[in-house]
């Protein structure tokens, strides 16, 4: 089970000098099958199901074959996502990961917030920096902006937030 709000971020914080490369992508979008590569040498598959700020998740190792392999065979009209992620510490020793796009995402920056429960995750109040929150829309979740116009979808939707 995963626990999480997501948020946009119009104004980067400070960035900490440390931070992990990853490259994701989609096998397939009902229910979301993804791979993940962090840094040269972990690879992960992984299987998530519903929306919002409860969801399931399913989660396992795998090899650089496998994911290769796998990466052969991304959803069709999808790209790799390419993120460098940061870690920065937040009070009450929750942690915000903030995702800065590279890529077809160029410019996009998200940040997400895990938590132990849905009363913490409830109370949780947001630093000034995050910015729209987008927990419960979907049409931001990673399987939509993998679409290879997925950054006009970010600009698509913004358009509207207000």
């Amino acid at each position: 089970m995963e626990i999480e709000r997501q948020f946009l971020v119009d104004t980067l914080p400070q960035l900490p000098e440390d931070y992990e490369l990853l490259r994701q992508g989609y096998v397939a979008l009902l229910p979301e099958i993804r791979i993940r590569q962090i840094g040269k040498s972990h690879f992960w598959l992984t299987v998530k199901r519903g929306a919002g700020l409860v969801r399931e998740e399913w989660e396992t190792e795998i090899s650089q074959q496998e994911f290769d392999n796998l990466a052969d065979h991304l959803c069709p009209g999808t790209c790799m996502i390419e993120k460098r992620r940061y870690k920065i510490p937040l009070e009450d020793g929750l942690v915000a990961e903030l995702h800065v796009h590279a890529g077809h995402l160029a410019g996009f920056n998200y940040v997400e917030v895990e938590f132990p429960d849905v009363e913490t995750a409830q109370k949780f109040v947001p630093p000034a920096w995050f910015g729209w929150e987008v927990t419960e829309d979907a049409r931001f979740s990673y399987g939509t902006l993998a679409q290879a116009n997925g950054m006009e979808i970010v600009q698509e939707l913004l358009q509207h937030k207000y």
